[in-house]
Order: C-alpha cells, then sequence, then structure tokens
C-alpha cells in the first residue's frame, strides 16, 4: 500500500487526531481522596495538616520520624508515618465524622 492508495489516513486533520487523542486527559474532576487515606502528600500539605513549620519537617524527616520518598525532585511524606508520628488514630477519626 502506497500513500496514493490511501489518502485519508495520512491526511493531515487525521494526524492532528491520533496527536490530540495522546495528549487528551481524562474526562471528569480530579477524584479528591481524603488526607487520612491518601499514601503520600507534598511537605507543603503535610505542613498544613500538621501546624508544623517546613524546617522542622525537614528535621524530623532527617532524624528518621518520618518517612519520605523522593519521585524526580520533588519529595513526598509518606502518610501513614506523619499519622502515626502525631499518634492520629484513622478509627477514631472515622468515627466522629
Amino acid at each position: 500500500m502506497t500513500r496514493d492508495d490511501n489518502p485519508d489516513l495520512f491526511s493531515r486533520p487525521a494526524r492532528d487526531t491520533i496527536r490530540a487523542a495522546r495528549t487528551r486527559r481524562a474526562p471528569g474532576p480530579p477524584i479528591d481522596i481524603p488526607f487520612m487515606q491518601r499514601p503520600t502528600c507534598t511537605i507543603k500539605e503535610a505542613c498544613k495538616a500538621s501546624g508544623m513549620g517546613r524546617t522542622k519537617f525537614y528535621e524530623l524527616i532527617k532524624g528518621g520520624e518520618l518517612k519520605m520518598i523522593s519521585v524526580g525532585r520533588r519529595r513526598l511524606v509518606q502518610v501513614p508515618s506523619l499519622l502515626r508520628f502525631l499518634r492520629v488514630d484513622s478509627a477514631s477519626t472515622e468515627a466522629t465524622s
């Protein structure tokens, strides 16, 4: 098969449609997971949730009291380790809400 046999396959609109389909995001609003059920959060979100400052968080991470993972240049706090540090019982908070 040559280009001349099937002009629709190589036409510009077809290529643009394929490119648009590859870059299109899934429809619908983003899913909002409750903080206590999230696997990770940013340092900024952890500071806001706990009321501590950013410097203190980095000290706790360095001291091994909080667990963190790096994804590229991002640093994400593991929420379960934050909840253990704050001694938050997920069963008691779910019962009150």
